[in-house]
């Protein structure tokens, strides 16, 4: 199995370093892995390993609780935006099958008196995990922060101000997702548990998983095996970027196939956060890696 190590690291602490030298070089090698592979492993991003520690704590306390309490949790008039999605309702475009998974969203908070509060649902609190609901908040902000300086960088890579995404992305339409692959408990009709598909979004930065299974679509049309180092966090290209940037950054294709048989009684947990620009341009249904 390969680790991260087999796609570009990059270390996010020369960006904001003050240093010219460093940052510029972090610049470049940030795009230049976007432009070869679509992906990249981000270190020093700012996440605490506390708060990550507590977020999958939380979110598999989350996913541990009956299944007519989650169902609770489940608001079809938000469709699946915000809230809980159940087993076997998400399928990757252009395949019949479902992917085998349950999920929560979360998405962005605004003050009141903002122009987007109306457009933005709230979000769904969970009384059952009493920190559960707070901790994907504290997450949120964070993936916000760190995904904000590679967007600057990216800009920067494309010959861009620094800042040209700034106001885009404030208050945006990000959405944070904890995802479970229950165990296998018999034999499944694929061998995946999430199709291959490409993010809609701008960015996805991912932190963590509790198991291998996360591929990525080389440009030799190899499927490779990446496993996030517990102080990294991988961030690939989206749709959105992909499009913005006229296809100089490619939005790579990534599944998540199933365990080996030993392993089928384990569940599997992934926490991606989906890196989107403010309401009007566009309300995103993103898809998951």
């Amino acid at each position: 199995m390969a680790n991260v190590n087999s796609i570009p690291s990059v270390d996010l602490a020369d960006f904001i370093s003050g240093d010219a030298a460093k940052k510029a070089a972090f610049v470049q090698q940030l795009g230049k892995a976007y432009e070869e592979v679509g992906f990249v492993a981000v270190k020093n991003h700012g996440i605490p390993d506390e708060l990550i520690a507590d977020l999958y704590k939380y979110v598999q306390d989350f996913f541990q609780l009956p299944s007519d309490v989650k169902h609770r949790y489940e608001i079809p008039e938000l469709a699946g935006q915000r809230g809980y999605t159940s087993f076997g309702k998400e399928h990757a475009k252009g395949f019949d099958a479902p992917d085998l998974k349950e999920f929560f969203q979360f998405g962005q908070t605004v003050a009141e008196n903002s122009p987007l509060k109306n457009e933005y649902p709230d979000n769904v609190q969970v009384s059952e995990v009493a920190p559960f609901t707070p901790t994907l908040h504290k997450a949120y902000q964070g993936f916000e922060r760190a995904g904000k300086y590679l967007l600057q960088a990216i800009a920067l890579y494309l010959g861009l101000d620094e800042h040209y995404f700034d106001a885009k992305i404030d208050e945006g339409n990000s959405i944070l997702r904890a995802i479970h692959y229950p165990p296998i408990t018999q034999e499944p009709k694929s061998a995946i548990r999430a199709e291959q598909h490409e993010d809609i979004n701008l960015i996805t930065l991912l932190v963590g998983a509790s198991a291998d299974g996360l591929q990525i679509l080389d440009k030799q049309d190899n499927w490779v095996p990446v496993t996030s180092l517990p102080e990294q966090i991988v961030v690939n290209v989206g749709d959105m970027l992909q499009r913005l940037t006229n296809n100089r950054l490619k939005s790579t294709t990534h599944r998540v196939v199933n365990p080996p048989r030993e392993k089928w009684g384990t569940s599997r947990f992934s926490i991606p956060f989906f890196y989107t620009h403010s309401l009007p341009w566009t309300s995103p249904h993103c898809q998951v890696a």
